[in-house]
This record gives structure tokens, C-alpha cells and sequence, in this order.
């Protein structure tokens, strides 16, 4: 009977694409596709030297068995971040025109990921793994591989690990493999003994030390250490005693969760986008993104919860609060619309339209991504950090950044939540 409700949760959750003027997280800006990319490497140095072989390991078996197309939608965010956010710390940007690879050119996906895997096993944030990447471009990845910047941050991490996994599966191709165990390896390294994970790891400090649900952090890296526990298809070849370590973290992850959830006079409600390391209670992260009940987050934690093949008491307590709580916040009347607006250019990026909530009575229902704890106002806030009531009373540039608004829990969970079979020993 616990099957009827997992099967349930699975075909009818999903975390909707925000209706806001914000840069959508997960949409491809529209760029070249490679057909046969041919990249040539200098060889005078042992770290070109060392690259050029993981390139050649891809190369030297193209011919011996086609490879089927992964899914790329867990790269989109960072896709997005690189080629469409500016930022003059990182340490390659993208080029006018520069290509990249279609879904089906696997080897060569996975020859940008082994490139950038650093020596701690996991990778940096907010660069394109399907990139056809320039000889300088190359070059200047090879030459940070000891940095210490992975982070989870933005889908990151987990991504690569699960790409790895269902290519190995196809492959059979030894360093493949290799790569996918030290990032797991690395996954399973990073988590705390309270069963959070941080946003970024080994060096994280200020909010990066929080316990993150924000950007598929936590619950990213729990799913695919459960497709691992649960023997998925493409984690078949993983050995137990990485599955037994896989397990026990999506236990203490869940026990980790079930404390977090914020409770209001007695009752409880949802999750913030992260919580304090040590308390669990609900944290501040960058200036715009107040301690608050985020509705993105509750949906995806309400989603993996129920992932479990015989969710207990608390689990089912825990969501049945949740979806209680997500049902009482929808906002009912207004839509939001991006409207055209004067050219405009911020620190990281260029706009020419705004973002304004319009009163209309026969729009769906919609969420604001912050609500005041205690009163279920939703909040909102600039780069200055004051809270404000109002979307317009914040500065452009947070206006079109953020997405502020969204359809995060589709109709169907909201709707028929309560008929599924949810009985418990």
C-alpha cells in the first residue's frame, strides 16, 4: 500500500517553472551545437599532458559503441549562470557564439566533466559541461585543478555524479566510473553529522555553511544517493559497502529534514531555503534572501519525502503539514507579467523589461517564494536587506533577478493529496 502512495508522489509532484521576469534558472539560451568538434592541445606540460589523455580516453573508444543521449536538465542551471550571468571571478567566461555539445555527443560531455573534476573529487559551480571549450579555455581549467571553490550551489555536484553514473552503465569505460566514485565519495564526505548538507565544501564560511534546501542542494545530492541505495538501473555497478553508506546518509538526511521544518504556535508549516548548521532554525542568506517559509523548497522536500517506499509516521505527519500549510499561503486574484521596459545594465546582468504583479481575477493560484514566519505575509527584499511587503518597493535589478513568484506545487498535489493511500505500520 506504501507503493500506491510513492507512485503517487512521483507522477504528480514536479517543481514547476516560476511565472516571473526573472531569468528562468533552468531555460538554455539558444547557442551552437557541435557536430564533430575536433580540439587540439599543446603538449608541453605535464597538466596539458594529463588532460589531453582524459580527452583521449573519450576519443580512442567513440567508434566502439554508440552511446544513447542523458538527460542534461540537472547542467541547466549552471548553463544559465555561466553563459547568461556575468561574474569576473570565475575563471573562464564564455565566448561570442561559443557551441556546445548535443545531448547525444556523450563522450564528450564526460570529457568536460573529468576536466573540471578537481582534485578534491567535485567541481566547481556555474560552468557549462557541454561546452566546446577553446584550447585557452581548456588550458585555464587544467590550471585550477587544485583549487579548492566545489560547491553544491545551483544543481552542481550531484549532477555530474548521477551524468557519470548513467554513462559508466552505457560504457562500461573504467575512468568513467573512477570519476563517478570520487564525487560520490565526495558527496558522502561533505555531509554533517546532523545529516544537513552545506552549500559549499571543504571551505565554507557564512551562509555557505548553512544546512541549504535553496538551488536542488540538499534534496539534489539526497536523490541521487537514494537512486543509489534503491539499486536504480544506472547505480547497479556500485559496490554495497558505498551503498550501505549511501542509505544511512538518506536516513540521517531525512531525520535532518524532519527537525528543520519550521513550526508556528504549535504547528507545523514549511521549510526555509536553509537552516543554521548547528540550531536548525531558520537562516538569512544573501541580503535578498531573508529567513523565511519558501514554498520552491517545501515542494521539493514534500517530493523526496515521499520518495520513501514506506514513509513512517513523522514523515507523513511532516508532509501532510506541509502540503496543510502550502494550501493555506496560495495567493488568489493577481498574475505577475514582464513588461518592456527602458535598457538597463547591473553588475551581472542586462535587462529591458520589469516585473509587476497585476490584479486579475481569474488567475491560478500563486506563490510567493518568501513568507514572513508567524504571519504567512509574503516578504520581499533588495540587496539592502530591509524587508518590504511589496515587490515594487524593491530596486529593479532584484526585481528581475529573483524569481519572486511561482507555480511551485502543481494543481494535482494540491488536489488529490489527501485520496492517496498513506496508511503506516
Amino acid at each position: 500500500m506504501h507503493r500506491t502512495y510513492r507512485s503517487f508522489f512521483n507522477s504528480t509532484v514536479s517543481l514547476s517553472l516560476c511565472l516571473t521576469g526573472a531569468l528562468p534558472t533552468f531555460f538554455f539560451t539558444p547557442q551552437l551545437l557541435a557536430s564533430d568538434p575536433v580540439i587540439a592541445l599543446p603538449d608541453e606540460s605535464e597538466t596539458l599532458r594529463v588532460a589531453a589523455e582524459d580527452k583521449k580516453t573519450s576519443s580512442d573508444s567513440a567508434e566502439r559503441k554508440p552511446l544513447s543521449a542523458i538527460d542534461l536538465s540537472g547542467f541547466g542551471s549552471c548553463i544559465h549562470h555561466w553563459r547568461n550571468l556575468r561574474d569576473e571571478n570565475r575563471f573562464i567566461t564564455v565566448e561570442p557564439d561559443q557551441a556546445s555539445y548535443r545531448p547525444d555527443q556523450v563522450r564528450e560531455i564526460v570529457a568536460n566533466i573529468l576536466l573540471f573534476q578537481r582534485e578534491n573529487d567535485g567541481w566547481p559551480k556555474d560552468y557549462d559541461m557541454t561546452a566546446v571549450l577553446s584550447d585557452t579555455q581548456r588550458q585555464a581549467v587544467v590550471a585550477t585543478r587544485t583549487n579548492s571553490d566545489t560547491s553544491y550551489d545551483n544543481g552542481n555536484i550531484h549532477s555530474q555524479v548521477e551524468y557519470l553514473a548513467k554513462a559508466y552503465v552505457q560504457s562500461g569505460e573504467p575512468n568513467w566510473r573512477q570519476a563517478c566514485e570520487r564525487g560520490f565519495d565526495f558527496m558522502l564526505s561533505s555531509q554533517y553529522s546532523n545529516g544537513g548538507f552545506p552549500q559549499r565544501y571543504p571551505k565554507h564560511s557564512s551562509y555557505h555553511s548553512h544546512i541549504t534546501f535553496n538551488d536542488g542542494v540538499m534534496i539534489g545530492i539526497l536523490d541521487v544517493l537514494l537512486d543509489a541505495a534503491d539499486r536504480k538501473p544506472h547505480f547497479a555497478w556500485l559496490d554495497e559497502a558505498r551503498r550501505k553508506r549511501a542509505a544511512e546518509a538518506v536516513r540521517l538526511g531525512i531525520d535532518c529534514i524532519l527537525r528543520c521544518q519550521i513550526v508556528v504556535d504549535g504547528t507545523a508549516t514549511g521549510w526555509c531555503q536553509q537552516h543554521d548548521e548547528q540550531t536548525l532554525e531558520a537562516r538569512p542568506a544573501r541580503t535578498f534572501e531573508l529567513a523565511s517559509i519558501c514554498p520552491q523548497e517545501t515542494v521539493s522536500i514534500v517530493q523526496f519525502l515521499m520518495r520513501q517506499p514506506e514513509p513512517d509516521a513523522k514523515v507523513l505527519s511532516a508532509t501532510d503539514a506541509a502540503v496543510a500549510w502550502l494550501k493555506e499561503v496560495q495567493l488568489l486574484g493577481i498574475r505577475v507579467e514582464r513588461i518592456k521596459a527602458p535598457r538597463e545594465e547591473f553588475l551581472r546582468q542586462t535587462v529591458s523589461f520589469d516585473v509587476v504583479v497585476v490584479l486579475d481575477e481569474k488567475a491560478t493560484s500563486i506563490w510567493a517564494r518568501h513568507y514572513e514566519i508567524g504571519t504567512n505575509r509574503p516578504v520581499f527584499a533588495g540587496r539592502d536587506g530591509i524587508k518590504k511587503y511589496s515587490l515594487a518597493e524593491i530596486e529593479r535589478e532584484r526585481r528581475c533577478g529573483t524569481p519572486w513568484y511561482g507555480h511551485w506545487p502543481d494543481h494535482e498535489l494540491l488536489g488529490t493529496y489527501g485520496t492517496a493511500d498513506k496508511s503506516c505500520p
